[in-house]
């Protein structure tokens, strides 16, 4: 059988529709990738452990703490800012209660402002990074474990950055997940 330029042209069409289709699935993984290790749109870095040095230069992280109406939760932190040493691994708490009569799964978003910071904050440990369950009635403290990294200092572009707002806003999880309350913290 011999194959016509029409033949020709639908396959073409149907390959680049293909491979269209696969692009939009692995477009919000790959944005994610890419924001987690630039610090595009103010996205924190991940790290495995804090540097080993700090430094004398400290700044003052606030905590900002939203809900989207849509779930029943209270969220906020146990402190609204801290002082930070650069390197210094720190450790915050914040706290989210069930106020709905039935279990919820939440997940958080976060990001840093201002976003030339976003690089250099680097989380260890956070509730953000799983999705919570909370039954009704329920509290929770869930840590944040995190450290702004020394060599922000060695950018022109962070010189004047006295401050930084690290700001989580809770969601109701679109999957329904059961994830654990343990996953979070300690119940409180």
């Amino acid at each position: 059988m011999k194959l016509t330029r029409n033949d020709t042209v639908l396959g073409s069409c149907v390959l680049v529709v293909a491979g269209m289709l696969g692009l939009s699935y692995a477009a919000v993984p790959l944005y994610d990738m890419f924001c987690r290790a630039t610090g595009y749109g103010g996205t924190p870095a991940r790290a495995d452990a804090a540097p080993l040095e700090t430094s004398e230069r400290t700044v003052t992280v606030r905590f900002d703490s939203n809900v989207d109406p849509a779930l029943p939760w209270g969220f906020q932190p146990d402190q609204r800012s801290v002082e930070v040493h650069l390197g210094e691994n720190k450790l915050t708490f914040f706290k989210a209660v069930n106020h709905g009569d039935e279990a919820v799964v939440g997940h958080a978003t976060f990001n840093v402002v201002p976003e030339k910071a976003a690089p250099y904050f680097a989380k260890i440990a956070c509730f953000c990074f799983t999705e919570q369950r909370l039954e009704a009635g329920q509290s929770i403290d869930m840590p944040v474990s995190f450290f702004i990294d020394p060599a922000i200092l060695e950018d022109r572009e962070t010189a004047d950055i006295t401050e930084i707002t690290l700001s989580y806003t809770f969601f109701r999880s679109a999957t329904g997940n059961t994830a654990s309350v343990a996953d979070a913290g300690t119940e409180g």
